[in-house]
């Protein structure tokens, strides 16, 4: 099993940063900065709390004045790539949101993305100037550095996960878009990857500004189909009429079905939990031209309570010729995972294409 992300801050770290600490700035004592943030209640800490941990004894141990402590970091940055060290971008966070730091932070979180990350540290400044920070990502945005454009994207999606919340945004997400219109065929997957997922996390509460987007978009570039292809996922997945439609996948109608037969079976149908499945399906298409299918189990999960809870598993997605007779397995372990906890009873599955139920079983889940 993977160690967790939080083992990396470990005392041969804190010990190798300090000692570069200290070739920038001689007062900086490594053995102190080193006890001061190991002491108390750190083992217990978790991944983000460890870097804010770091960060706060770091600003105890550097020169007092903010611009000063920048010029340390500065002086060593190049040295201090990648994930381990956000607490570079955390310390602009911390110690640099008086509107007398303002345009030092912003060259900090700009020179510090490119090493690891700002994507975090910038949120607070968001939420306490929203306007002057959406002019500032509007110029991040032509960033030659991707590291920085991708910032422009990242920094100000509105559901970034490990990250503060941003309502406002949620609320109405016009004031990104043309922070994304900018980057909408950017020559970076890094950064085409946070347009779509910026996409994504504003389809999942305006998913008609999203369409509207998609709609005009589409067609403008190889690369902007793939965000937008990317960015619709969720719109996808709930099987949103406009999505399936614009990205061509086929509609059933009262004299057309999607398919003239359909079938699927789960061995064994009682089972344990921690135990596995087969699920088996079944279908024959309608016949007639090429129909683009995404095929889908959907399990009714019991929860606590009686209650039922539907998530949806990928079988295929594909363009089949009319008439196609398609079969396929899947294997389905019933093991508890951290995300989700199983409990006894009866589950309906349910196949499903192009988010329209053709056929289902039921299985027995007991306890071990």
């Amino acid at each position: 099993m993977a160690e967790p992300l939080k083992d990396m801050y470990h005392e041969a770290f804190l010990r190798q940063f300090g000692e570069k600490v200290q070739t920038a700035y001689d007062a900086f004592d490594t053995e102190s900065f080193v006890a001061a943030t190991m002491d108390g209640d750190w083992d217990a800490l978790q991944l983000k709390e460890r870097i804010r941990k770091i960060t706060v004894t770091l600003g105890t141990h550097l020169p007092a004045g903010y611009e000063a402590a920048l010029d340390v970091l500065y002086a060593i940055d190049e040295t201090c790539i990648g994930f381990p060290y956000l607490f570079f971008p955390d310390f602009v966070e911390v110690y640099g949101q008086a509107e007398e730091h303002w345009e030092r932070s912003m060259g900090a979180l700009e020179r510090f993305t490119a090493r690891s990350s700002a994507e975090f540290a910038v949120r607070p400044f968001l939420l306490r100037d929203p306007e002057r920070m959406v002019r500032q990502m509007t110029i991040w945005a032509t960033h030659p550095n991707e590291h920085v454009r991708r910032l422009a994207s990242e920094g100000s999606r509105p559901r970034l996960p490990w990250g503060q919340a941003l309502p406002l945004f949620k609320r109405d997400p016009a004031p990104l878009l043309p922070i994304l219109e900018l980057l909408k065929a950017d020559s970076s997957l890094y950064v085409r990857k946070s347009v779509a997922n910026h996409l994504n996390d504003i389809a999942k509460d305006h998913p008609s500004v999203v369409l509207e987007t998609a709609s005009r978009w589409k067609g403008a570039s190889p690369e902007t189909d793939w965000i937008i292809r990317h960015g619709c996922r969720t719109l996808i997945r709930r099987a949103e009429p406009q999505a399936l439609a614009l990205f061509g996948y086929a509609q059933a109608g009262d004299d057309a079905p999607l398919a003239t037969y359909s079938s699927l079976t789960a061995s064994p149908a009682a089972l344990r939990i921690g135990d596995s499945c087969e699920l088996r399906y079944e279908l024959r298409v309608r016949e007639g031209e090429p129909v683009h299918l995404r095929i889908e189990y959907g399990i009714d999960f019991v929860k606590a309570g009686d209650r039922r809870s539907r998530k949806l598993f990928l079988l295929s997605d594909k363009t089949v010729p009319g008439g196609a007779v398609l079969t396929g397995t899947r294997t389905h372990r019933w093991a508890d995972l951290t995300t989700r906890r199983h409990y006894p009873g009866e589950h309906r599955i349910a196949l499903v294409v192009n988010g329209r139920e053709l056929t289902d079983t039921v299985i027995r889940l007991e306890r071990p």
